[in-house]
C-alpha cells in the first residue's frame, strides 16, 4: 500500500502526516518525514511512502484552526493500525475535552480497568496519531508530564494552549 505523505509548519515546528490511498490518516508526528517513518505500523516498511505536498488539506485546515483557537476536536477519517486495546485506549484518549488532562490511572479506571494504568499507558505511547488523538492529555498521577514521544517541552506548549496547564514564566 501506498501512503501519502506532506509536512507543513505550525507554530510548534514542522507537523508531518501520513494518509491511505483512501484520504485515512494513518499517522502524524511532530517533525519531519524521518520522524513520521517512526511511527508508522510494524509492517509498514513494505509501504511507499510517497511525498505529495497538498494531500493533506483537511488535516492541514484543522490542524491550524486548532492552533489558532477555533478548534478544539478534530473531524478527520482516521486508519491507525492497533491492536483491539489499542484501539480502546485511543477512542478513550478522543474523549477527553480540550483543556483537561487525566492521569493514566484514572483513564484505566475510565476504561474499566483500574489495575491496568501501565498497559494504558504503552497503549498511549503507541497511538500514532498525535495531536489528532490527544494522547498530550495524560499526565502522571503527581502532575507531572511524562510519556509524550516528542519530549515534555513540547507536551507542555500543547497543554499551555489548551488552557490545562498556566504559561510557563518567561
Amino acid at each position: 500500500m501506498t501512503l501519502h505523505t506532506d509536512t507543513f509548519s505550525t507554530h510548534l515546528g514542522p507537523f508531518s502526516v501520513a494518509l491511505s490511498p483512501a484520504g485515512a490518516l494513518v499517522a502524524t508526528a511532530f517533525g519531519d518525514q524521518s520522524a513520521l517513518s517512526e511511527r508508522l505500523p510494524r509492517g509498514a516498511v513494505s509501504n511507499v511512502l510517497r511525498y505529495k505536498p497538498g494531500c493533506a488539506e483537511a488535516v492541514r485546515t484543522q490542524v491550524a484552526e486548532y492552533f489558532a483557537g477555533h478548534r478544539r476536536e478534530f473531524d478527520l477519517s482516521l486508519a491507525a493500525e492497533g491492536t483491539a486495546f489499542q484501539q480502546k485506549v485511543w477512542r478513550a484518549l478522543q474523549a477527553i475535552p480540550f483543556g483537561r488532562t487525566l492521569s493514566y490511572g484514572a483513564l484505566a479506571a475510565k476504561l474499566r480497568m483500574p489495575r491496568a494504568a501501565r498497559a494504558v499507558g504503552r497503549a498511549n505511547a503507541t497511538n500514532p496519531l498525535c495531536l489528532i488523538v490527544p494522547c498530550h492529555r495524560v499526565i502522571g498521577a503527581d502532575g507531572s508530564l511524562t510519556g509524550f514521544a516528542f519530549g515534555e517541552d513540547l507536551k507542555q506548549r500543547l497543554l499551555e494552549h489548551e488552557g490545562s496547564l498556566a504559561p510557563r514564566a518567561v
